[in-house]
């Protein structure tokens, strides 16, 4: 599985990291040439009032020609080719993304349009089929979870065949990406931990399926253990600028991670189920962590089992024999959730079943897990996956996810 005798591993986006980091961002567009940057952002990052601390902080320097604030929770295809329409329109030169997951995949959707000058955005689907820079992009996150602020993934959703679709690309990389605490003091417990355990499966992932290497490896682990390390003091505590800047670090860690050593099922499953249920990634990904873990640790327990380390610390890792290491990871992690369900009042999701919707009412009904273990199938991360994965497999592990019982390790059928 693991070959560190060849890898390959690259980040090409500069990172400005600090508590007053954004007031950097003019400087370094004219460094790329830009002087009319259109700020792509959502109602409830614009409602927080965080579009406001970055336009203060670009007024001096090169204040935002336009501000786009209706990007949707889940990035879709009809929202990239609307801003973009709008960025032609006003001679925009260069974007800022402000907001999560959704924002900056929506940046780099827009991003694709304005500088290949493409008719339909989905004709650049799949890997490698960019060839040349695009536009100047500045990232800058309000959440410290998704790491797309130095991924060269994009993921958008096509409701014509309710799924999301991957967009893959080194030319997909922001330019830069500005970490500052004042970004994310405001987002509210349960959003914080959701957001922090998507950062958490990323590192967890690139670490343990199939393309890790080395240099991934140390950025992995780090992510982990600052997570580890401060994301329930964050929660307890929400305006701990310091902790707050720690869990950004660790997100852009991770994402620079799995953007090298790619993820396996837990999102192969997390993109299906917010594909076909519209659930927040960060709750699906929460969710599944332990069950990606259980259901391939019969051929990567070395490495669950290491990342006891940075998830306990030194004394458990140090206490637990070798052979039971693994199993105390996945343990761990399920106790971390438990912690985080009880530190946020029950609004951090614990299993599906939990998980309702904006009318109170199930988001993922027991019915649609075989829709979902159906749609999984055909989703990139799969192949990246330690033991590969069928239908009655995916079916599974979303049936013990959906009830948060513990998956049967004995039913998975080995390759």
């Amino acid at each position: 599985m693991y070959n560190p005798g060849y890898y390959e591993f690259y980040c090409g986006v500069k990172t400005v990291a600090g508590h007053h980091a954004l007031e950097r961002i003019p400087a370094l567009l004219k460094e790329l040439g830009a002087s009319k940057p259109m700020i792509i952002t959502d109602k409830g990052v614009a409602a927080a009032g965080l579009v406001t601390v970055v336009a203060q902080a670009l007024e001096a320097g090169m204040p935002a020609v336009v501000v786009e604030d209706d990007v949707p929770v889940d990035s879709d295809v009809g929202t990239v080719h609307r801003i973009a329409s709008v960025y032609l329109s006003k001679g925009c030169d260069a974007l800022i993304a402000v907001g999560g997951g959704s924002v900056m995949d929506t940046a780099k959707g827009v991003n694709i349009v304005v500088s290949e000058e493409a008719e339909n955005l989905l004709d650049f689907a799949g890997a490698g089929v960019l060839k040349r820079a695009l536009k100047p992009l500045v990232a800058v996150p309000t959440t410290a979870g998704t790491g797309s602020e130095v991924t060269m993934v994009a993921v958008i959703n096509d409701p014509s065949v309710n799924r999301k679709l991957l967009f893959t690309s080194h030319f997909l990389l922001p330019d830069i990406a500005v970490l500052d605490s004042r970004m994310t003091l405001t987002l509210p417990s349960h959003l914080t931990a959701a957001t922090a355990m998507d950062a958490m499966t990323h590192a967890i992932e690139a670490y343990t399926c199939l393309s890790k290497n080395p240099i991934s490896d140390a950025f992995a682990m780090e992510a982990v253990s600052l997570i580890s390390r401060n994301l329930l003091s964050v929660v307890d505590r929400p305006d701990d600028q310091e902790g707050r800047l720690a869990l950004a670090v660790a997100a852009n860690l991770a994402g620079i991670a799995f953007s090298n050593s790619m993820v396996g099922m837990v999102h192969t499953l997390g993109h299906s189920v917010g594909g076909v249920c519209h659930v927040p990634h960060g709750t699906c990904m929460s969710i599944l962590l332990p069950y990606g873990l259980e259901y391939n640790m019969h051929k990567n327990g070395r490495w669950t089992g290491e990342l006891l380390y940075p998830i306990a610390g030194e004394a458990i890792y140090a206490a637990t024999a070798v052979e039971k290491r693994a199993d105390k990871a996945v343990a761990c992690i399920r106790q971390f959730n438990q912690a985080l369900f009880e530190a946020t009042g029950g609004r951090h999701s614990r299993c599906f079943k939990e998980v309702l919707d904006a009318q109170g009412k199930p988001a993922v009904p027991r019915e649609k897990l075989a829709d979902i273990a159906q749609t999984a199938l055909g989703d990139g991360s799969i192949f990246y996956n330690p033991e590969e994965v069928d239908f009655e497999d995916a079916l599974m592990v979303m049936e013990a996810a959906w009830a948060g019982d513990p998956l049967d390790r004995s039913l998975v059928k080995t390759a």
